[in-house]
């Protein structure tokens, strides 16, 4: 009976868990808003991701403007996290974005609205500049909405010219119909890039109508920024994006914390802008290699109709567990209905995008939880039937089946992680929702049929521990 008394800790905390998890898993739980992003823009986080072939959506397939060698694994992986900012200041938080290859972003975007809105945001590189136009001051207005050429700009075009030469594409130097500095004959110098930059919000401008974006600067940014509007006070200053200039102000005193940026934007342009710059601008120029929209594979009634195949297959186990092994049966139905509720409301908190896969991944890990329970059974009606205690038995079961669960379940994880880092490469991203969902199953399953069964079975045998020692029947034997 020690053994028994043992478990009452662990029921205490077992029920708390499937209390909240149940909770968690309820279709009704879902939208609390949390700023993550300390942007002023709330985050929904506990929400069920659907996948593309469930509600239809958008994929790209973005490739890289610059040879492979021209940047690293962690400058691709860095625009690629960039690009998932853009996307989920879109309010497109379901979207999953994953590098594919050594050049090359895939995105792919459940339930979008505007396509094109989407691609604009993510494909964009955003590059704003803050340029030295010292010695201007009676030019500079006629280069307002023109392109003009920077040093950063200069950069970017030359790693372009790099590409075409390598693929033996043909160069159309856009330099050609940009202005220089009419004084040197190169360039214009670019002072601070967005990079600098902190924050970034639309606002309405209510003195003079229209909207600007005011911006905050970052601890390097505001040290450059700050020293340079110091020593060119009476000055003009271009503000330029992806290379045309958007206004030339003139500076009135030094600026170490921050401004604003006009140019006559609507407010849609303002609120684009604005999110591009406080999500970074892409270390990486993109192109969009492919992109198309996607239908959902499963109409409504069809995912009803699964959902309801799903609760019957579910019900079915519980009934044959109960029926074959009884008294035993009780502590599994109750574990896998735990293993059960934890999976989906992980499922809500990771966030795990649902798809097909994903949910076909579960359904086999719900298998193997059954598998697990049904090892411990058979070990323990083995000890009874040898004559041991039911005590005894219980112990000895749960310790002679562990070595199973534990080895069966770590294979099927190793080839879980070789199919999830198969799945990274360019078409076959749709196995790696299968293998977490089947891997986070098979890691819970280790709790839930060892901790979990242990502990309802002590519950249900302390309850009949005398009509299950003398009528061995109720154990299934």
């Amino acid at each position: 009976m020690n053994y028994m008394q043992r478990q009452t800790g662990w029921l205490i905390a077992i029920l708390g868990i499937a209390i909240f998890c149940t909770w968690m898993a309820l279709p009704s739980t879902n939208g609390t808003a949390i700023d993550f992003n300390f942007d002023g823009t709330p985050e929904t986080v506990i929400n069920q991701p659907l996948g593309l072939d469930l509600v239809g959506g958008l994929r790209v397939l973005l490739a890289a403007e610059l040879p492979p060698d021209a940047y690293t694994p962690e400058e691709l992986q860095e625009t690629a996290n960039s690009v998932a900012r853009r996307v989920n200041s879109l309010g497109l938080s379901e979207s999953t974005v994953q590098v594919q290859g050594n050049n090359r972003i895939l995105v792919e975007l459940p339930g979008v609205r505007d396509p094109q809105q989407a691609i604009d945001a993510i494909q964009q590189t955003a590059l704003l500049e803050f340029v030295n136009f010292s010695g201007l001051s009676g030019q500079v207005a006629q280069f307002v909405n023109q392109p003009v050429l920077t040093t950063e700009q200069d950069k970017v075009i030359q790693q372009r010219r790099i590409v075409a030469e390598a693929s033996g594409e043909e160069f159309i130097d856009p330099s050609l119909s940009s202005i220089v500095n009419q004084q040197t004959g190169l360039p214009f110098e670019t002072v601070m890039t967005g990079g600098g930059l902190s924050s970034a919000a639309a606002q309405y401008d209510s003195q003079n109508g229209g909207w600007l974006i005011a911006f905050e600067l970052s601890g390097d940014g505001r040290e450059v920024f700050g020293s340079y509007t110091a020593a060119n006070i009476g000055e003009p200053m271009g503000i330029v994006l992806d290379g045309v200039l958007l206004s030339a102000p003139t500076i009135q005193a030094a600026l170490p914390n921050g401004g604003v940026i006009s140019g006559n934007f609507t407010q849609e342009e303002a609120e684009t802008l604005a999110l591009q710059l406080r999500s970074g601008a892409l270390q990486i120029p993109l192109r969009v290699e492919n992109g198309a929209t996607v239908g959902a594979t499963l109409g409504q009634q069809s995912v009803d109709l699964s959902i309801r195949a799903g609760i019957i297959g579910v019900v079915i186990v519980l009934a044959f567990m109960l029926i074959y092994y009884r008294a035993l049966g009780i502590a599994a139905d109750l574990a896998l209905f735990v293993f059960i509720v934890m999976n989906l409301a992980l499922f809500k908190m990771i966030p795990v995008t649902l798809t097909l896969p994903a949910i076909a991944g579960f359904l086999i890990s719900i298998g193997t939880a059954v598998d697990g329970n049904i090892l411990i059974f058979e070990r323990i009606k083995e000890e009874v039937r040898n004559g041991q205690p039911l005590g005894e038995s219980l112990e000895t079961g749960f310790q002679r089946a562990w070595a199973s669960i534990r080895d069966s379940n770590t294979s099927t994880i190793i080839i879980c992680a070789i199919l999830f880092l198969f799945g990274q490469t360019p078409g076959a991203s749709i196995v790696s929702a299968f293998a977490i969902t089947l891997a986070l199953g098979l890691v819970l399953n280790l709790f839930t049929a060892v901790i979990v069964t242990k502990t309802f079975l002590s519950l249900v045998t302390r309850v009949g521990f005398n009509y299950i020692q003398q009528h061995k029947w109720t154990l299934g034997t």
